[in-house]
């Protein structure tokens, strides 16, 4: 029996030879190291790549890891603030892949696209430009982890930590409140203790996330679109 795709909903495979999954605001200079699993941002990031417009919001539902957790350390030559280089250690995950779900709803603040929501379409080019690799480049955390994707069904195919039972993360960066989608001149940034179980983990909403920072007041600059009418989009 086969079950129909929500109009809202993609699911698709990420995967890449090196990720940087961190807390932004603590990865400015010197060392950096990777998180163990993708944040929610992340995640968000990728989904934006293949498609979005300022129409609807990404929400991320769940992570599959797919393949063993393994770090690789490598020395770096980051520019500094004030000029020149400095030597680092940044630790990556190394050839990593991920199952992702994830889903769209309307971006109730931009009043002005409400006559962009059009569920039917946005989930068509969206499939459209998954099939494609993105519309946009893919990163996995980072802009030297270079990330690609397919269309994949979630749960299909073996991981590395199927029967693995559970395990804890701690408290971890989650992801960011920007004022064009809480409707204040703030930016905020938000943590939470994910579990994976047997390689799955399921995001918490935005919302639900308890931990938050306030990180600075931000003016709200959202970009302008009249929707679907970009070059290759209906094509």
């Amino acid at each position: 029996m086969s079950h129909s795709t929500p109009k809202n909903s993609i699911s698709f495979s990420v995967w890449g030879r090196y990720a940087l999954f961190t807390d932004p605001l603590t990865r400015v200079g010197g060392e950096k190291c990777s998180y163990h699993v993708p944040t929610y941002e992340a995640l968000k990031g990728v989904a934006e790549s293949i498609y979005w417009k300022p129409t609807f919001i990404w929400y991320i539902d769940r992570v599959r890891v797919m393949k063993a957790i393994r770090t690789e350390a490598k020395n770096v030559k980051p520019l500094e603030y004030g000029g020149g280089n400095t030597l680092a250690t940044y630790t990556y995950l190394a050839d990593v892949e991920y199952q992702v779900v994830a889903h769209f709803e309307w971006n109730l603040q931009r009043r002005d696209m409400a006559h962009d929501r059009i569920e039917g379409k946005h989930f068509q080019v969206a499939q459209r430009m998954l099939e494609k690799g993105g519309r946009r480049d893919i990163f996995l955390g980072a802009r030297e982890c270079q990330g690609y994707v397919k269309p994949s069904n979630f749960g299909e195919g073996e991981s590395k930590h199927d029967g693995a039972g559970q395990l804890a993360f701690g408290l971890l960066f989650h992801g960011f409140d920007y004022p064009d989608v809480i409707g204040k001149p703030e930016l905020h940034s938000r943590f939470w203790r994910p579990v994976m179980n047997d390689g799955v983990i399921d995001f918490d909403r935005p919302e639900e996330c308890t931990v938050r920072k306030f990180v600075r007041e931000m003016k709200p600059n959202p970009p302008k679109s009249s929707g679907l009418e970009e070059k290759g989009l209906l094509e």
